[in-house]
C-alpha cells in the first residue's frame, strides 16, 4: 500500500477520475499536448479580434468610433469570462472538463457568425450612393452579438482552464519540474503567437479576398479541430481535484475576520488545523503570517459563529490573493494600450499605402509584427536570457515575475509615444496631399509606419503577460490557481473595457470644451488620434510609477516553497 500511494500523485486524478500516476500522468508529453491546442485556439480567436472592426465597419455599417467599442467589449468579456472558466476549474469541474464545455460553446458561436457571414440576406443591405448606410439593428443585429458572445464565453472558459491545465502537468516540488514549468509559460506564450501570426496572415488574407464566410469559416475548423487534439492527450494529463469554491472561501475569511473583530474574544487563540482540499507535492505546515494581520482573527479556537470557522491554511490563501491584486491592477493600463492595436491602429493602416511592392497586404495584418517578435524572443528568453541571468543572480529565477512585468510596462510608454509620433507624421502626409476629406484614397505613406507601435506592444505584451501567468500561477494556493491565472487575462478583459471608457470620456470632455470630441468626424484624418495617444502615454507612466509602489513592497512566498 505504501508503494502504491508513493507512486500517485496526491490530489489529481486521471480523465476516468482515477488516481493519477507518477511517471504515467503529467510531465512535458501531456503539456505539449496543450501548447498544440493553444495555437489551433489562438488562430481562432485572434483571426476574429485582429479584423472584426473592418467587418463592422465595412459589412455592419458601423461607425469606426462604434466599431471600435464594439470589438473591445467582445473582446472584454471574452477575457473576463476567463474569471468564470478559472472559478469552475477549482471548484467543480477539473481544467480538462472545462476545457472541453468551453470548446463547444466557442464553436457554435462561430457556426452563426460564419451563417451569417455568408448569407447576404442576415447583414444589413449593401450602401448606396447618396444615401447614408443602414447600421445593423433587429434581428440581424441580435444574430451577430448572439454569435459573438457565444464565442466569448467560450474563449472566457478556455482561457481561463487551459493554461492552468498545461502548468499543473509539472512536479513544482523539484527544481526540475518548476524549471519546465517556467518553460512552459514561455512556450504557450510562443503558441499563442504562432496561432496569431497564421490568424493575421493567411485567414485575414482569406477575409479580405475571398469573403468573411472563410474568415469566420477556417476558426471554426480550427475549433473542431483542437477538440479530438486536446483528446488526444486524455492518457498522459494529471488533473487536479475541485476543492471547492475560492470565492466561497474568500468571503468566508473576510465575514469571519470582521464578526470576530467586532467580539471581545482573544483573538490570539488560533487553531492551526488543514483542510480536506487536495494537497500538492510539498507538504508544508502552516503558521499565520503578520502581514495583514486583521485576517488573523478569522481564525479562533471558539469563534462566535461556528458556521463561519477558518482555519489557517484558508486565511493565509486569501492574504496571498489581497497582495497580489495590486500587481493585476498595475497591468490593466498596458492592456487598454494594446486595445487599440485591433481598433484605431488598424483603421490607421487603413488609410495607408498598405502595399508590400506588389502585393496588397490586408491592415489588420500588421498584427504579424508583435507575434512574429514574440515567436522570435520567447525562445531566447528561455535559452539566453534566464540562463544568464539564473548565472548572474546565482537564483533559481534569475529575472523575477516582477522584473519581467516591470520590463512590458516601460514598453507600453514608449509604444504610446511612438504611436502619437506616427500619427502626427500621418496627419501631416494627409494635410498636404489634400486628402484630409477623402478617406477613399490612401494616403501617400506606407503602413510600416504604424507597425513601430506594434513592436513596442508585442514586446510589452510577452514580458507582462508570460509574467503575470507564471506570478498568480506560482504565488497562490493549488486550490485557486486556475482562477488567480485567469486574472491575467481579467486584466486584459478590463484593460479593452477600460478603453472603451476612456473613448467615451475623453468625447464627452473634448466636446464640452472645444465642441469637437477629438474621436470624432467624417473620417480618421479629423480625429485628435495623436493627442489621444498621449494621453495614454501620460497615464501609463503614471501607471507605472503606482507599480513600482506595490513591486517594490511585494514580498514572494519563496521559490518552490508555495505553501499548499
Amino acid at each position: 500500500m505504501e508503494v502504491e500511494q508513493a507512486t500517485r500523485w496526491e490530489g489529481y486524478v486521471n480523465w476516468r477520475n482515477k488516481p493519477a500516476l507518477r511517471g504515467r500522468h503529467g510531465g512535458m508529453l501531456a503539456a505539449s499536448f496543450v501548447l498544440v491546442v493553444e495555437v489551433l485556439e489562438s488562430l481562432a480567436f485572434v483571426a476574429n479580434a485582429s479584423n472584426l472592426v473592418l467587418y463592422m465597419i465595412k459589412y455592419m455599417h458601423m461607425s469606426p468610433t462604434n466599431s471600435a467599442n464594439s470589438v473591445t467589449n467582445f473582446i472584454g468579456t471574452a477575457f473576463l469570462l476567463a474569471l468564470l472558466g478559472g472559478f469552475c476549474s477549482d471548484a467543480f469541474l477539473t481544467t480538462y472538463q472545462t476545457f472541453l464545455i468551453s470548446s463547444v460553446f466557442e464553436f457554435l458561436g462561430l457556426i452563426l457568425l460564419t451563417v451569417q457571414a455568408h448569407v447576404a440576406s442576415l447583414r444589413p443591405a449593401a450602401c448606396e450612393a447618396g444615401t447614408p448606410c443602414r447600421e445593423v439593428s433587429g434581428e440581424k443585429a441580435a444574430m451577430l452579438f448572439a454569435g459573438l458572445y457565444l464565442v466569448a464565453l467560450g474563449i472566457g472558459g478556455i482561457k481561463g482552464s487551459l493554461p492552468p491545465h498545461g502548468a499543473e502537468q509539472f512536479d513544482e516540488s523539484t527544481p526540475s519540474g518548476r524549471k519546465q514549468r517556467s518553460t512552459f509559460f514561455n512556450y504557450f506564450v510562443f503558441c499563442l503567437s504562432f496561432g496569431g501570426l497564421l490568424a493575421c496572415t493567411f485567414v485575414v488574407w482569406l477575409a479580405d479576398n475571398k469573403g468573411w464566410e472563410w474568415g469566420f469559416g477556417i476558426p471554426t475548423i480550427s475549433i473542431f479541430v483542437s477538440i479530438p487534439v486536446f483528446l488526444a492527450g486524455s492518457s498522459t494529463y494529471r488533473n487536479k481535484v475541485p476543492s471547492g469554491s475560492p470565492l466561497a472561501t474568500f468571503f468566508k475569511v473576510l465575514v469571519a475576520a470582521t464578526l470576530n473583530g467586532c467580539s471581545s474574544r482573544n483573538s490570539g487563540s488560533v487553531v492551526v488545523s488543514t483542510t480536506s482540499s487536495p494537497r500538492n507535492e510539498n507538504k508544508e505546515s502552516e503558521a499565520l503570517t503578520n502581514s495583514l494581520k486583521f485576517l488573523n482573527r478569522a481564525v479562533e479556537s471558539n469563534p462566535k459563529y461556528s458556521s463561519i470557522k477558518c482555519t489557517v491554511e484558508q486565511v493565509e490563501d486569501v492574504k496571498i490573493v489581497l497582495k497580489a491584486l495590486p500587481i493585476f491592477f498595475c497591468t490593466i493600463m498596458l492592456n487598454c494600450c494594446l486595445a487599440q492595436l485591433n481598433t484605431f491602429s488598424v483603421e490607421q493602416a487603413a488609410t495607408m499605402n498598405t502595399r508590400l511592392g506588389s502585393l496588397k497586404v490586408p491592415p489588420a495584418s500588421l498584427s504579424v509584427f508583435p507575434v512574429v517578435f514574440i515567436m522570435i524572443l520567447a525562445p531566447i528568453y528561455d535559452l539566453v536570457i534566464a540562463p544568464f541571468a539564473r548565472k548572474l543572480t546565482k537564483t533559481e529565477m534569475g529575472i523575477t515575475h516582477l522584473q519581467r512585468i516591470g520590463f512590458g510596462l516601460v514598453l507600453s510608454i514608449f509604444s504610446m509615444a511612438v504611436a502619437a509620433v506616427v500619427e502626427v507624421k500621418r496627419k501631416r502626409v494627409a494635410i498636404n496631399s489634400g486628402l484630409v476629406d477623402d478617406a477613399t484614397k490612401p494616403l501617400p505613406i506606407s503602413f510600416m509606419w504604424v507597425a513601430l507601435q506594434y513592436l513596442f506592444l508585442g514586446s510589452a505584451d510577452l514580458f507582462t503577460f508570460a509574467g503575470l501567468l507564471e506570478f498568480f500561477f506560482t504565488e497562490t494556493s493549488i486550490r485557486m490557481r486556475s482562477l488567480a491565472t485567469s486574472l491575467s487575462f481579467a486584466s486584459l478583459a478590463v484593460g479593452y473595457y477600460l478603453s472603451s471608457a476612456i473613448v467615451s470620456i475623453v468625447n464627452s470632455v473634448t466636446g464640452n470644451i472645444s465642441h469637437r470630441p477629438w474621436l470624432s468626424g467624417a473620417n480618421l484624418n479629423h480625429y485628435h488620434l495623436d493627442s489621444f495617444y498621449w494621453l495614454l502615454c501620460v497615464l501609463s507612466v503614471l501607471n507605472f510609477l503606482h507599480y513600482l509602489f506595490w513591486a517594490f513592497r511585494y514580498k514572494y512566498r519563496g521559490i518552490g516553497t508555495a505553501k499548499e
